[in-house]
């Protein structure tokens, strides 16, 4: 035997509150709910809502893979010297010391246009691979503010990514 609730039949009904049945009248005799068609706005149709959020781990990813380069750079800084230019979008994959070069700065590029607090997020967490916790003592902020910006700090991200050109989202 299961329990199972059973609940009188206008209980999910909406409009004005029905009355309880009264107990002496059978389930024949009690009179039916009826439902009224309520009439749809007809609203314009749009287009499915892009969502960055899928592409997080993505974004997290290309941060990690940016430290490497940057270090990468950064053992031969002579060679660079005061300016270096940028050659072309570097969504390509990295083979040669330029290829890091110009990766390196469009990142940095990208992360210098976002908020300060987003960059020590992103540093503290995804470069630094402190813990959240770790990161809000670090900042004077609560975990629980760490847990909610954060994540829009990486789709924030996402979006100069996109907006690089470093990041190319599948049709």
């Amino acid at each position: 035997m299961s329990a199972v609730l059973q609940l009188p039949i206008g209980w999910g009904a909406s409009g004005a509150q029905a009355a309880w049945p009264d107990p002496g009248q059978t389930w024949e005799k009690r009179p039916a709910a009826k439902a009224e068609p309520i009439p749809l706005a007809k609203a314009p149709v749009a287009g499915p809502v892009v969502s960055v959020a899928f592409y997080r781990k993505h974004t997290e990813n290309m941060l990690r893979r940016y430290l490497y380069a940057s270090m990468q750079v950064g053992r031969t800084p002579a060679i660079l010297g005061e300016s270096v230019g940028r050659g072309w979008c570097s969504s390509r994959p990295i083979r040669t010391f330029e290829d890091a070069v110009i990766f390196v700065l469009d990142m940095e590029s990208c992360l210098d246009r976002l908020e300060e607090l987003d960059r020590q997020m992103l540093y503290r967490v995804v470069l630094q691979e402190y813990t959240q916790a770790e990161a809000a003592t670090l900042l004077g902020m609560s975990v629980r503010t760490i847990c909610t910006k954060l994540p829009q700090a990486v789709d924030r991200l996402t979006g100069k990514l996109l907006e690089a050109g470093l990041l190319v989202l599948p049709d």
